[in-house]
């Protein structure tokens, strides 16, 4: 008999939501929009009392989340940035934090304005060696990207966390370029993973989203109560999307990390190309120009990517870090990693990989 539990990861995510209304039998879960729930009777509960605690339809989608990340506890949040914010709740004021360096603008504007009020401390680390120097047990959690956004820097999960356990630290992994299809960071001794799922979990460019899985009931149960506290939870209709996009993730990541290793070949070989980030998986690619004068020339020559921000739906997308995602970090600090001007990060869809190919070539060959 099959079992669900040794379903692979394209069978769980083309099922979720499948026979969650018992009820009705509704093969595609409903969209639950009412706000409050009757009670049976006085001191009596459905589950559902009122839609911020919880939502049949985010229920169904927490579950999926939950699963999907090999956690136990899913939360679905407003944005990518609110499930950020619901993580560093768990902080106490004072707290510090170590971080991997080459990080989302929006991450370093957020931590940077936690540390201008006095909040909390962040300490950065450029690679391995550097972390190892710097981890203490004055840490209360390591915050890090991997791959990098936008140098698609690897950071070792596994020997990040074993450090971080011996000196009672956190940690805490955006796992949104990778995602689980690709990456499970719980499995690699992290103990929180974050997505905007606004990008690849949602995948169509038509929600904003934020996700939370953990593995841990201590850190589940004080995740659902500042949730259900500060109210920033997914709205019924955008888990509905969600739960949409979920299920062709599989698919897609599997077709977008193709067309990136294309790509990624096609600019690694290609002499207008100064240098190519690209760590071998996932789709998301960053490179160089030989000089910042050349961006806006590429950009105006593209006829098949969107210039524009964010990352992971089914079209190809280019964004200039430097005007865009990476504005707020300011540009000495920014230069000094690396994040230079003449830098393009790409976000490969699931188009036909001639083609994109094809764009790019026609775009430099104007550009040279």
């Amino acid at each position: 008999m099959s079992n669900k539990n040794n379903w692979q990861s394209a069978t769980q995510l083309a099922q979720i939501g499948n026979n969650a209304d018992k009820q009705t039998g509704a093969v595609n879960t409903p969209i639950y929009l009412s706000t409050t729930y009757a009670h049976p009777e006085l001191g009596q509960s459905t589950g559902f009392d009122y839609t911020r605690t919880a939502n049949p339809t985010r229920q169904v989608l927490e579950t999926a989340l939950a699963e999907l990340e090999n956690g136990t506890h899913g939360f679905a949040t407003s944005s990518g940035m609110s499930a950020i914010q619901l993580v560093f709740e768990l902080f106490p004021i004072g707290s510090s934090f170590l971080v991997s360096r080459d990080l989302y603008g929006g991450s370093y504007r957020y931590f940077n304005a936690l540390e201008n009020k006095g909040s909390y401390q962040f300490e950065y680390f450029d690679t391995f060696e550097d972390y190892q120097n710097k981890i203490n047990s004055n840490y209360a959690g390591i915050f890090i990207e991997t791959p990098t956004n936008p140098l698609m820097n690897e950071v070792d999960i596994s020997l990040v966390a074993r450090l971080a356990k011996e000196h009672g630290c956190l940690v805490i992994v955006d796992n949104t370029f990778l995602t689980p299809i690709i990456q499970k960071p719980l499995d690699l001794g992290a103990d929180i993973v974050i997505h905007s799922a606004t990008k690849f979990l949602g995948g169509h460019n038509d929600l904003l989203a934020g996700a939370v899985i953990t593995n841990s009931t201590e850190l589940g149960e004080k995740l659902a109560y500042s949730l259900n506290t500060n109210g920033a939870v997914l709205a019924p209709f955008d888990c509905w999307l969600l739960i949409r996009g979920l299920k062709t993730l599989k698919l897609r990541v599997n077709q977008q990390e193709k067309n990136a290793q294309a790509v990624a070949t096609f600019l690694q070989e290609n002499s207008a190309i100064q240098e190519v980030f690209y760590p071998g998986k996932g789709s998301m690619i960053s490179f160089k120009l030989k000089t910042a004068q050349q961006i806006s020339t590429f950009l105006s020559k593209l006829q098949l990517f969107t210039f524009a921000e964010s990352l992971g739906s089914v079209e190809s997308l280019v964004t200039y870090p430097t005007t865009q995602t990476h504005a707020e970090i300011p540009l000495e600090l920014r230069e000094s990693y690396g994040l230079t001007d003449n830098l393009l990060r790409l976000s490969i869809g699931i188009e036909d990989e001639e083609d994109l190919i094809e764009d790019l070539r026609q775009a430099l060959e104007k550009t040279s």
